[in-house]
């Protein structure tokens, strides 16, 4: 099923609506706009933020450096994928086919790095 939401709806609010169930041993990456994220789901990693009165420790900066390169690479395949324009403008087609042009697309952009 999918779950849309208005342009200017985040995508967290769209998750808890959707109230998908994820496996339990699935390590969740997210952004700090997912912060509370942590009451869903057991495993997640999100980057520490800091307050105006608690700075970050050089632990957290280098956890919140490491979490980055990883989710980086993350964020250039999505970059990647918006090139078809079906993840980043509005889908007018019938949703009955969406998966499969998803799943298409999704191949092409693997046969493009292999």
């Amino acid at each position: 099923m999918i779950f849309q939401g208005k342009g200017s709806e985040h995508d967290f609010s769209i998750f808890k609506r959707s109230k998908m169930k994820l496996c339990k041993m699935l390590i969740l990456l997210a952004d700090s706009g997912f912060q509370g994220i942590e009451d869903l789901h057991p495993v997640c990693w999100i980057p520490k933020k800091k307050t105006k009165n608690k700075p970050l420790t050089p632990e957290q900066k280098r956890i919140n450096k490491a979490l980055s390169r990883i989710r980086i690479r993350i964020e250039h395949v999505n970059r990647r994928l918006k090139r078809f324009r079906i993840f980043s403008c509005r889908y007018r087609n019938k949703r009955k086919r969406h998966g499969l042009r998803v799943s298409l697309l999704c191949g092409i952009y693997n046969l493009e790095i292999s």
